[in-house]
C-alpha cells in the first residue's frame, strides 16, 4: 500500500523583509517484500519527520503512528521547539508502553527530520534524529548527510574498525542503538542549519537508502526540479531496485527572496514564534 502527499507550499515572511518559500511532498510505500507498513511520516509546516517502526506483530506500526500522532498534536498547538518535541516523545513512549500489542522490548521507532524556526529573528532549520533514518541536504550541488546514524555499524565506522564500503553488507547493518520505544524517551540529536536559497532536503527511512546510494539520491534530485516529481522518482527507483523494506521519504525545496524580489503566489503565509 502506498501513500503520498500532494505537493504543498508555504510562504514565510521574515522581519528583515525577506521571504522564504517552501515546497514539499512526501510519500510512503509498503515495498515489495513486507506485508505491512511500519513507517509513518508528518509533513506539516513547520515540522517534517519520518518514523520507521520496529518490533514484532503490530508493534512497529503502533510505535511510529503514535509518535507521529503526538508530534502532529504539537504542531496543532502552534509551537514546535526542542522542548515541545521532547514532551511529545515522552507522551508517545507512554502510549507505546500502554498499548497491549507492544509488550515486546524490541518495539520502537526511529525518528528523523527538520523543523523551521526563527532564531534571533532569522530563519533557521533544526534537524532532529533518533535511530538510523536520515536527513540529507543538497546545497550548492553537493549532497551531504546531516544526521548521524545511531547504529552499531556507525559506531564501528566512527571507531575506525569498519569502512563505509564494508558497512554496506554488514550483518549488523539493521541494528540501531537508539529508538523511541518502550520506556525509552531519550532526546534527539539536534543540529541547527541556515536557510539558503536553492537548498533541498531529503528525509527518509532506511528503506530508501537500502535501494539508492547517496549518488542515486543526488542523481534523481538533479533530474527532477520539483519536490513531488523528485519524491515520486526516488520512490519508483527504490521499488524497482527491490523494495526490500518499507520506503518513506519527504522532499523539501527552499527559495529565499530578498525584500522587493518577486515571489510566486502561494497557498498561505506563516508566522512563527521567535525562540
Amino acid at each position: 500500500m502506498s501513500q503520498s502527499s500532494t505537493a504543498q507550499t508555504r510562504d514565510v515572511a521574515l522581519a528583515s523583509g525577506e521571504t522564504v518559500l517552501l515546497r514539499w511532498a512526501g510519500a510512503t510505500d509498503t515495498g515489495r517484500r513486507r506485508e505491512n507498513n511500519q513507517d509513518s511520516f508528518l509533513a506539516q509546516f513547520p515540522l517534517f519527520v519520518v518514523a520507521d517502526g520496529m518490533g514484532g506483530h503490530a508493534g512497529g506500526e503502533i510505535a511510529s503512528q503514535r509518535t507521529i500522532a503526538r508530534l502532529e498534536e504539537a504542531v496543532a498547538a502552534g509551537a514546535v521547539t526542542a522542548e515541545t518535541i521532547e514532551a511529545a516523545l515522552i507522551a508517545a513512549v507512554d502510549d507505546i508502553t500502554a498499548h497491549p500489542e507492544t509488550t515486546d522490548e524490541g518495539t520502537g521507532t526511529t525518528l528523523t527530520g527538520v523543523f523551521f524556526a526563527l532564531v534571533d529573528g532569522d530563519a533557521r532549520w533544526v534537524s532532529l534524529n533518533i535511530g538510523d533514518s536520515r536527513v540529507y541536504l543538497l546545497r550548492d550541488g553537493a549532497l551531504s548527510q546531516i544526521t548521524t546514524d545511531h547504529s552499531v555499524v556507525q559506531e564501528l565506522i566512527t571507531a575506525g574498525r569498519l569502512s563505509p564500503e564494508e558497512a554496506e553488507g554488514h550483518p549488523y547493518s539493521n541494528v540501531i542503538t537508539r529508538a523511541v520505544g518502550v520506556s525509552e524517551a531519550l532526546p534527539p540529536d539536534y543540529r541547527e542549519l541556515s536557510v539558503q536559497d536553492g537548498d533541498r532536503f531529503v528525509i527518509c527511512s532506511d528503506g530508501l537508502t537500502k535501494e539508492l546510494t547517496d549518488y542515486g539520491i543526488q542523481h534523481f534530485l538533479g533530474l527532477h526540479p520539483t519536490a513531488d516529481a523528485a519524491a515520486d522518482a526516488m520512490m519508483s527507483a527504490a521499488l524497482e531496485n527491490g523494495g526490500r523494506d518499507n520506503v518513506t521519504l519527504i522532499v523539501i525545496d527552499i527559495a529565499r527572496r530578498g525584500p522587493g524580489d518577486e515571489s510566486e503566489e502561494t497557498s498561505s503565509t506563516a508566522e512563527l514564534p521567535t525562540e
